[in-house]
């Protein structure tokens, strides 16, 4: 920052005389402590440059201080007069502030000429008055008990800001006149005699003053309250301990009231307090009337009460929240029974399943099991069973002996029997349950009583066996036939349908389906008359009682579904311009084979391609074995003939022995076979051989396809493997020769040296030497 200051100094300097600058600064400015908001500290002006240029808004500002602070700020007057004055956002403390700032203020105009200059705000020093701590300076409130013994109540204290050190004493007084209290020059308050809270006032006001050296000084209210002894316990006037009260009733009831006196309070509104201390969730009372309210419901029947009637309570009256005097009492509450609760059951709703054969006075149901009365005492406690009733159950049920509850069977449950099958094979039985002492309560009692039926008749086929047929051309989802199972056992319970065994083919596993509520059986898909003409299957129909099978025969009927197979079914023919009529082209013969027609079921035909009728085939009929022959010459010289190239599309068909009449709604399948023919013209030159001659040149051409990507890198990792292979063995194998030629050549090296020596080291060459 310091850096910056000295920046924009030099730049002011090098703008000349004629360059913008502060007027009455650096100065000093002095402040009184604890100035308010908006004191002035300092006037300057801003003496503009030579072109006039305006301060920009917002400028002259204070753009550091030491120490750091945001007690000042700038202030615009008028033109380019300005003033420093206090903010308030610090307090100006002689004694625990800073007494000197140094502002650093800071101006600018709009063609950036600055001049930076210091004020020195010194903080002046002023006589404070003495200052109450506290809660004190606020005002005080005491409280002293009557009766207590004249003597100090409170040590007032006070500071005065002057005296840090707080080294000069401060003078107190009570400015109120008051014969009950006094007041030391150290600020001792005291009182001078024994208060009593009848007899005198219950509070006094009072003013105390405090003065420094200097006369100044300050005063605060204290409020001394007179606090009022309780000394006499309070006493119960209410005769009653035991009381007698019903079950049941309502919430906030009063059942009791309790009343008391307190002698400290005669002849003045009560301030009692009455609480339960027992621990009791049936009773609360009024904490001012002592009036006792049933504070949930109160049940004879439940609970403890069910064994022990009787509630006991202890009533505290008190006369203060706190402390104080109290008084406690004993008393018992006698809850007696009423006949609250009806007669009632573990279910109002009973479900039994009877077997249809189930003998006369079989016992159906005991409703004393299930059934009882929650009142705690006789009679309210007991019930009995009204005469049974409901359509269709008086001859079947009966109630044995009368109002007992026990529930027997009189009567015929034959499910099948018509008269039972017209009530459904159920019943319901009504009976009440209710209260022998009043107010009679009652509740009904619904037995609904279902016939089970038993399993007498077997499960069996409409038919000991099936047979059904269906067409080899029928696609999938064709209907073969439907199977029946009935069960003379009522009701009728649904039935499931399965193929147990068969219905198998070399291609699937499952070449029937049934549906397995109805029996109806399906393909899942197309069959084969020549693969499989007969298919056995087992059937099964299960339902929740029993099992029964029954075997289905599936006869196949043959279709002509077969399309003629010939061969070759494509081929590439040529013939010289020149051919006879009538010749076999290249000897070519088609063979054709149908699975499911006669080798004379077959014609053949040419369609699109026989262009001005020149190939035909021999015999065109009757014969599973052709031939191809040229009908007509070729006239390319006359123009009749223009295509040297035919793409012949021949059609196989196996209608041959039909009839006109049958062949319109027999089936018919048509095969079919493609040729190529090229017709090779003559010769441009003069052919010196006797007799010209036609030559067949087959072309064959791999094509790479994109699909066969693998093909050539396979081919190409396998080849790079192998090269590594052969490179690793042949270095292998030069580094053995290396080493067994090496082992040889030091071996013979000595050898020689050795013989060169004996012969006396030279030979007859006159260069020879031992090596």
């Amino acid at each position: 920052m310091q850096e910056a200051i000295i920046l924009l100094a030099l730049l002011g300097a090098m703008s000349g005389g004629e360059a913008q600058h502060l007027i009455f600064l650096p100065a000093t400015g002095a402040v009184a402590e604890n100035s308010p908001p908006g004191t002035l500290v300092h006037n300057f002006s801003v003496k503009l440059a030579a072109s006039l240029s305006p301060v920009i808004p917002g400028f002259p500002l204070i753009i550091n201080s030491n120490p750091l602070t945001e007690a000042f700020r700038v202030n615009w007057l008028t033109g380019t007069d300005f003033e420093v004055v206090t903010t308030g956002m610090e307090q100006l403390d002689f004694e625990t502030g800073p007494n000197i700032f140094d502002l650093q203020i800071y101006v600018k105009d709009e063609v950036g000429v600055t001049d930076l200059q210091v004020l020195t705000v010194q903080v002046t020093d002023v006589n404070e008055p003495p200052r109450f701590q506290g809660n004190l300076a606020e005002g005080l409130q005491l409280y002293i008990v009557e009766g207590a013994n004249p003597g100090f109540i409170y040590q007032v204290e006070a500071f005065d800001p002057e005296d840090t050190g707080q080294n000069i004493p401060l003078s107190y007084f009570l400015i109120s006149p008051s014969k009950s209290f006094g007041m030391s020059a150290n600020g001792t308050l005291f009182s001078t005699t024994e208060l009593d809270f009848e007899a005198g006032p219950s509070s006094f006001h009072l003013i105390v003053e405090v003065r420094d050296s200097g006369g100044l000084g300050a005063s605060t209210a204290i409020q001394v309250n007179i606090v009022n002894l309780n000394d006499e316990a309070p006493h119960f006037t209410s005769p009653t301990r035991v009381y007698t009260i019903l079950e049941e009733l309502s919430p906030g009831t009063i059942v009791a009231n309790i009343t008391a006196e307190d002698p400290d309070e005669e002849g003045l509104p009560s301030h009692l307090l009455y609480s339960i201390t027992t621990v009791s969730k049936y009773f609360m009372i009024n904490q001012l009337t002592g009036a006792i309210e049933v504070a949930q419901r109160i049940d004879r029947d439940a609970g403890e009460l069910r064994q022990n009637p009787t509630i006991s309570l202890e009533v505290l009256v008190k006369d203060r929240p706190y402390g104080g005097q109290e008084n406690r009492i004993q008393i018992t509450f006698t809850v007696e029974d009423i006949n609250d609760n009806p007669a009632t059951c573990q279910r109002f709703t009973f479900s039994i399943m009877v077997p249809e054969r189930t003998a006369n006075g079989t016992l159906l149901l005991d409703l004393n099991n299930f059934c009882f009365d929650d009142d705690s005492e006789a009679p309210n406690n007991r019930f009995n069973f009204t005469t049974p009733s409901g359509a269709g159950s008086g001859s079947r049920f009966l109630q044995d002996p009368a109002g007992s509850g026990k529930i027997v069977l009189i009567g015929d449950l034959d499910y099948e029997n018509p008269s039972n099958l017209a009530a459904g094979n159920k019943y319901v039985v009504i009976i009440q349950v209710q209260d022998v002492g009043a107010p009679y309560y009652k509740n009904n009692i619904y037995i609904y009583i279902l016939t089970s039926p038993e399993n007498e008749f077997p499960l069996i086929f409409d038919r000991p066996s099936y047979v059904f047929s269906v067409s080899e051309r029928r696609p999938a989802r064709t209907r073969v036939g439907q199977v029946r199972a009935t069960d003379k056992d009522l009701p009728q319970s649904s039935l499931v349908y399965s193929i147990s065994t068969g219905g198998a083919s070399l291609q699937y596993p499952n070449v029937f389906w049934i549906n397995p509520k109805t029996g109806e059986l399906q393909l899942v898909t197309k069959v084969d008359y020549e693969t499989t003409p007969v298919y056995i299957l087992r059937i099964q129909a299960t339902n929740s009682e029993d099992t029964s099978s029954v075997t289905v025969t599936v006869n196949i009927l043959e279709e002509n579904d077969e399309k003629p197979i010939c061969t070759p079914n494509s081929y590439f023919l040529a013939l010289p311009v020149d051919l006879k009529v009538g010749t076999n082209i290249q000897n070519f013969k088609l063979t054709c084979t149908d699975l499911d027609s006669s080798p004379r079921s077959f014609r053949y035909s040419i369609g699109a391609g026989n262009v001005n009728n020149h190939f035909t085939f021999s015999p065109n009929a009757g014969s599973n074995v052709t031939r191809l022959l040229l009908t007509s010459r070729f006239d390319y010289a006359g123009g009749l003939d223009k295509i040297w190239d035919y793409k012949l599309l021949v059609y196989v068909t196996d209608d041959n022995l039909l009839s006109g009449r049958k062949q319109a709604e027999a089936l018919v399948e048509t095969g079919t076979v493609t040729l190529s023919i090229k017709v090779i013209p003559h010769p441009t030159t003069v052919i010196t051989s006797p007799r010209p001659r036609v030559t067949y040149q087959v072309l064959r051409k791999n094509v790479y396809s994109p699909s066969a990507w693998y093909v050539p890198f396979v081919i190409t990792v396998g080849s790079i493997l192998l090269l590594g292979l052969l490179v690793s063995l042949v270095i292998l194998l030069a580094k053995a020769i290396y080493r067994h030629c090496a082992g040889k050549t030091g071996k013979n090296k000595k050898a020689l040296n050795e013989e060169c020596k004996e012969r006396g080291g030279g030979g007859n060459h006159p260069d020879e030497h031992c090596l």
